[in-house]
């Protein structure tokens, strides 16, 4: 017996066995809801608390990200949207067409992400339409976060379930 297939009958290099898929998954979603609209939320709850220099430099931080994503959405959007689609497409027909493991477990991550970056578009604009600043754009950041959250809970919860089933289905060797 060589060294590679002692590694791989150790480690499990399946994507839903694998121990590095859910770290990456829990750290995709913790950063995913800690950093709204570019801005970490820890400067909304310190804006909210102490307002001052704080707000201050939460509004000129979250101004400078709406900007910056706004410009993305209006020079790009059309071909992230385009480059997305395809991607997503084709993961998609990898994965449940023709039943590629990992192609699944990078769908459970890349789809909900996108449902989040359309979200945080939109929020952009809004922040953008109504020139939010101090207690306005901390609820409206918040809120985000919030709608964020929920939707990282519903795919890892739904990640979880799939996961689960495809490995129950599968077996421990790999059948």
């Amino acid at each position: 017996m060589n060294w590679y297939s002692v590694v791989f009958e150790l480690i499990d290099m399946r994507s839903f066995s694998n121990l590095w898929y859910w770290i990456a998954l829990a750290t995709v979603w913790s950063t995913a809801s800690h950093w709204v609209l570019g801005v970490p939320f820890d400067m909304v709850t310190r804006a909210r608390r102490f307002g001052g220099q704080a707000e201050t430099d939460l509004d000129a931080l979250a101004q400078i990200n709406v900007n910056r994503l706004l410009n993305i959405a209006r020079v790009s959007g059309l071909g992230l949207i385009s480059l997305a689609s395809m991607v997503l497409t084709a993961l998609l027909t990898l994965a449940f067409w023709y039943g590629v493991e990992f192609a699944q477990a990078i769908v459970l991550m890349a789809l909900p992400l996108t449902v989040v970056w359309a979200l945080s578009v939109s929020a952009a604009k809004a922040i953008d339409d109504q020139s939010a600043t101090g207690e306005a754009l901390q609820k409206r950041l918040t809120r985000h976060r919030l709608w964020t959250q929920l939707i990282g809970i519903v795919s890892i919860f739904f990640t979880a379930m799939w996961g689960m089933y495809k490995n129950l289905d599968v077996g421990p060797l790999g059948g």
